[in-house]
């Protein structure tokens, strides 16, 4: 396990932990209701959304799960990181306009109150909420054990160790400042990581010798692991492809920021920047790991034990202290800024979209006991990474494909077709649901249901969506309120 013995790359992380803190304590001040705890008060530039968008979508599955699925399969992971570029600003098209201007012509703070304000009815709501919650289980638990993996590396401590340092600075910045704290520090390490991305990647083709040399170690290696397909096949890369290139219109971290956005004029520009900003980012992904690769190939570097390490190992060794340092600072600002965004979701399910479905009303003290279920939250994603073992990237394609399948249909497709109807919200959810769970669940004792290589999540968004569209045309169309029947006419 690489450590870090240079004492420049410790202060550089001991003083984004230290940093976090202190956002948390500014974060606090400036939360004083829900809105402020869920939806920053409605009141952000567009910097900081589009920053905060694309941070929060690449977070520890790009900057460390990402890295690692290179090292392990190679090119497949092309079809899952450009293809993601691309998608991101059809989240700003596909439902930026009419969820903002939901927020203003309804008390809207969350998905779920989204989806009831369009469909009505406890259970679509239910339904949502559920799917937020167990999403965020799957999703959390890959920026928990990032963390740990980051922290392992720098500190040179066991993996345990390194997960209660973390979730300790994770459950304070989150538990005191809400979303406020996530999507500033989301614009602190957006812009850096920008600018460190570039250096990184001139970083691995200096090491590797260059992208010729690179791919010529890599194909005398295994022609298949830098082919069209990469090495888990065309199946992988082509669900994929469909999973990313559709389902990050169904991520509630991205989307929700949209929904936070002062001026919805701002919205038109959105879309261009984040796709390219995306785009800078995903330089760390490729990167890394297919450099990393490559110096295993040649024998310069012995085999990783985890695919995992293969971003912590090349920053540590192979990477200028200074520059590994703010990388390692920039890794930490994104998997703890994206964890805080789905602890805030998670909590206002629990808190606010659940007991307002059943009981027509939240909890009484909802600051409070919002940052009570952030933390019971935060304790059950720990557990469920360290039960499914898998790599970090995997376990985040997980948490992908379960919000994809979930929201995709009900929000991308229904705030988008006046035929949509709430029995199609439900059916479409619940088949999400089931299919993933069932499905992964059964991959894990070793009944896969699936050829190899097939994602769980793409068989899910594919059946969800066909659910949601039959159950649509075969139940009776509910009559629209009047302002809502007026927003899907803009």
């Amino acid at each position: 396990m690489p450590t870090a013995d240079s004492q420049l790359i410790i202060a550089c992380v001991v003083a984004y932990l230290a940093i976090c803190a202190v956002v948390g304590i500014w974060a606090m001040r400036r939360t004083v209701s829900t809105a402020d705890f869920f939806l920053a008060g409605k009141s952000l530039g567009p910097l900081v959304v589009v920053m905060a968008t694309i941070s929060s979508v690449m977070s520890g599955f790009g900057f460390v799960g990402g890295p690692g699925l290179v090292y392990e399969s190679g090119s497949s992971s092309l079809w899952m990181v450009f293809v993601a570029a691309f998608s991101l600003p059809v989240v700003f098209m596909l439902t930026g306009k009419r969820l903002r201007l939901l927020v203003e012509i309804r008390d809207i703070l969350t998905l779920p109150e989204a989806i009831s304000a369009r469909y009505g009815g406890r259970w679509p709501t239910l339904a949502m909420s559920g799917a937020i919650i167990l999403g965020v289980l799957g999703y959390l638990g890959t920026q928990v054990l990032a963390i740990g993996t980051v922290l392992q590396a720098v500190l040179g401590i066991d993996l345990l160790a390194a997960l209660a340092i973390g979730l300790s600075v994770l459950a304070f910045y989150s538990i005191a400042g809400g979303i406020v704290a996530g999507v500033y520090t989301d614009l602190f390490q957006g812009l850096l990581m920008l600018g460190a991305a570039v250096a990184v990647l001139m970083q691995c083709l200096k090491v590797g010798g260059g992208m010729l040399a690179i791919s010529e170690t890599l194909w005398a290696m295994d022609p298949d692991f830098i082919g069209p397909w990469g090495a888990r096949g065309e199946m992988a890369a082509l669900s994929w492809m469909l999973l990313f290139g559709i389902g990050a219109a169904g991520q509630p971290h991205a989307v929700t920021k949209l929904m936070m956005l002062k001026d919805i004029r701002q919205l038109k520009w959105g879309a261009l920047a984040s796709g390219a900003g995306y785009m800078v980012l995903a330089m760390l992904w490729m990167g890394i790991g297919l450099s990393m690769r490559t110096l295993v190939a040649r024998g310069e570097h012995p085999a990783l034990d985890n695919p995992d390490l293969a971003a912590p190992t090349f920053l540590l060794y192979y990477t200028p202290e200074l520059l590994a340092g703010i990388v390692f600072a920039g890794l930490l600002a994104a998997i703890m800024s994206t964890a805080d965004s789905f602890l805030n979701l998670g909590a206002a399910a629990v808190v606010r979209d659940i007991p307002m479905a059943v009981r027509g009303r939240p909890l009484v003290r909802e600051l409070f006991w919002s940052r009570v279920a952030t933390g019971g939250l935060l304790l059950l994603s720990a557990l469920f990474a360290l039960y499914m073992e898998n790599l970090i990237a995997l376990l985040g394609t997980f948490g992908w494909g379960t919000f994809a399948a979930a929201i995709v249909p009900s929000i991308c497709i229904g705030m988008n077709w006046k035929r949509a109807t709430g029995q199609a919200c439900v059916a479409s959810i619940a088949t999400s649901i089931v299919l993933n769970f069932v499905l992964e669940v059964s991959a894990r004792h070793g009944v896969p249901l699936l050829p190899p290589g097939l994602a769980v999540g793409a068989v899910a968004l594919l059946a969800s969506t066909l659910v949601f569209v039959l159950v649509s045309l075969a139940t009776p169309r509910r009559e629209l309120a009047t302002d809502i029947d007026a927003l899907l006419d803009v």
